[in-house]
């Protein structure tokens, strides 16, 4: 029997350091609770699911971003995240990258916001998101906490589609530490999706462990 490898989780001081990495080296990290704008989606995944709700997200968070600067708080807009799931709780790589199962694919975009934000300035954030959405997309859009605390993560590099040996090297080093997965995939995308060259993509895969 394998003995399980001893892991010291990491606690970043600052989001920069929870968005770095070298490509398919796993990294154990502790996290803080995050306030995101998010919006829900379902299907499969790509451009013409994103385009439609991307403008209420970025409204929001940059909306946000400004009324800090307002008040002498410079931050910067984080990139764009997502969080990934099966309707049926399928968690089989060969069912879940296989054509006939993206249907089934749930998802949460979200983009985190500063911690110095009043709930004023969130309110008036977001009613500047919902503004520039179409209905059924503005009542999908809020803001709300999320928290994963200790994950596993590691940087892919390469277009989305050739993301599942990451996942499987991520998957491994959690399981050789002796944790198991819980909770969803998460995706962050430092670029915007859709835009640039697909092989200089570079994409930070989470998973939350126990």
């Amino acid at each position: 029997m394998t003995t399980p490898l001893t892991v010291d989780f990491e606690h970043p001081v600052t989001r920069s350091r929870e968005l770095t990495g070298k490509p398919g080296i796993v990294r154990f990290l502790d996290l803080p609770t995050r306030s995101c704008v998010m919006i829900d989606g379902d299907g499969p995944a790509g451009e013409a699911a994103f385009a439609p709700r991307l403008p209420g997200l970025y409204t929001a968070a940059w909306t946000l971003r400004f009324a800090l600067k307002k008040r002498g708080i410079m931050t910067r807009v984080g990139p764009l995240e997502g969080l990934w799931w099966t309707v049926d709780g399928v968690t089989d790589l060969d069912a879940i990258f296989g054509d006939g199962e993206r249907g089934t694919w749930r998802w949460t975009l979200f983009i985190a916001l500063p911690n110095e934000s009043t709930p004023a300035e969130c309110d008036a954030a977001l009613a500047a998101g919902r503004a520039k959405l179409d209905g059924p997309y503005a009542a999908s859009l809020r803001i709300q906490p999320l928290t994963e605390g200790k994950v596993a993560q590691l940087l892919h590099l390469g277009p989305y589609a050739d993301e599942r040996p990451s996942i499987e090297r991520l998957h491994a080093a959690i399981a050789d530490a002796g944790l198991h997965p819980t909770g969803r995939h998460h995706e962050i995308y430092l670029g915007i999706p859709g835009r640039g060259d697909p092989a200089r993509l570079r994409t930070i895969l989470r998973q939350p462990v126990a």
